[in-house]
């Protein structure tokens, strides 16, 4: 028996067939391409450690093992030479980037304190749009006995829409809960 993500299948399904009425074919209707997650770690560059608890953290988080990102230049003012570590990555996508998105609409999210809904600004005018989570307890794979320091992360959500108004509609059908202008 083949899985399928439910999302995923909700996509195929439901949301295409939503969409579509306003292309001409069903191959232009927006599709969610890649999701990327992105925890830098100011510290990490004096300390191993932090940058070892990021990447198990964020490999928890995504179900993929993790990337550590490494400076491109000499910062001298932040004592950062080329090639150290400031940050881990993880690039998500298939069926484990529909698991993701699935986790993070329906349990983390809800886990954010205070949240009223994610900000309509994310979006960089080609149709992909970034969230920003302060905490990375809201995950339920975090324990919160676990974590050593709090550090939040990006969530790069990147569509194959032509503008920001095509992927807000994707997102907005796929479950992601924007805040409504008032």
């Amino acid at each position: 028996m083949d899985y399928t993500p439910r999302l995923k299948k909700k996509y195929n399904d439901e949301i295409v067939s939503t969409l579509k009425g306003n292309y001409k074919s069903v191959m232009q209707v927006p599709k969610l391409v890649k999701i990327i997650i992105n925890q830098g770690v100011g510290k990490g560059s004096s300390d191993k450690k932090l940058i070892d608890f990021a990447q198990k953290e964020i490999t928890l988080i995504s179900g993929q093992k993790a990337m550590i990102t490494k400076s491109r230049k000499d910062i001298s003012n932040f004592k950062l030479r080329k090639g150290m570590p400031v940050g881990v990555k993880v690039t998500l996508r298939g069926d484990r980037m529909y698991e993701f998105l699935d986790r993070l609409i329906t349990a983390a999210l809800p886990r954010v304190r205070d949240f009223k809904g994610i900000s309509p600004k994310g979006f960089d005018g080609r149709g992909n749009y970034t969230l920003g989570i302060k905490e990375q307890i809201a995950f339920p794979e975090i324990s919160i006995d676990r974590v050593n320091n709090i550090t939040g992360m990006d969530i790069t959500f990147v569509t194959n829409a032509t503008s920001d108004e095509d992927a807000r509609k994707l997102l907005t059908e796929l479950g992601l809960p924007f805040k409504i202008k008032n």
